[in-house]
Parts: structure tokens; sequence; C-alpha cells
């Protein structure tokens, strides 16, 4: 059974992430945090909307990082959540130093979509 990330933990991380590494506190709209929370759980006519895995982390990614959900630190913290999610439903994430932080700008600024978020992060399961 796939474990979804919720509300506060989406704040956390980003509070932390923030603290750690600088920059604004703040969430811009929460109605949009809680667009994210909903996302990778979506279901249009019956099925699934992101069946796969890698899909509903790309989600929050792709989500956080567009939408501008906070105030500061978007890209940091739409990779951080996605790999949270991948981790506690078993998925080992391993990247190259500096390798996160690019394609978070990637995501940013080519507009990636889920597919192509979520391909970045199946190649990187261990």
């Amino acid at each position: 059974m796939i474990q979804y990330l919720v509300e506060e933990e989406l704040l956390l991380a980003h509070f932390k992430l923030i603290e750690r590494f600088g920059g604004a506190h703040g969430v811009r709209d929460l109605k949009r945090i809680k667009s994210v929370v909903a996302a990778p759980q979506q279901i249009a006519f019956g099925a699934e909307q992101y069946p796969d895995i890698f899909e509903k982390a790309a989600v929050y990614a792709c989500n956080i990082i567009g939408d501008h959900a906070f105030v500061d630190g978007n890209k940091r913290t739409g990779m951080a959540v996605a790999i949270m999610f991948l981790q506690r439903n078993g998925k080992r994430f391993a990247a190259r130093p500096g390798e996160l932080e690019d394609f978070a700008v990637r995501i940013a600024a080519e507009q990636l979509d889920v597919p192509a978020i979520a391909a970045w992060l199946r190649e990187r399961i261990k």
C-alpha cells in the first residue's frame, strides 16, 4: 500500500530546509499546499491519474516547483518531498553531488512535465 505524505510533513520539510540552507519562511497559499498533497492520489474516471510510484513522486516535485507553493525554497522543497515520498515507499534514491540541485533548476527553467521528472527519478533508484 502506498504511503502518501500529509500537509504537515511538507510544511516541516520546507521549514527545515529554510533553516538549514537559508531563505524566507512562509507559504504563499495554503490551498496550493493542500493541492500538492492531493495531486498524487487523484482518480479520474475510476483510474489513478498517476499509477506509477515515480509519477506520484514527480507530481510532488512538479507541483511544488511549478506552483511556487512557498515564499522561497520551492526547488529544494519540491525535490526533498519527492525523495521523502520515494523513501517512505521503499525506494533508495542516489544522485551525484550537485545533480539534484541542477535537475531542480531544469524543472523550473524548462517546465519539465511529470513523465520527464518521473523518468529522471526512476534512473536514480538503487
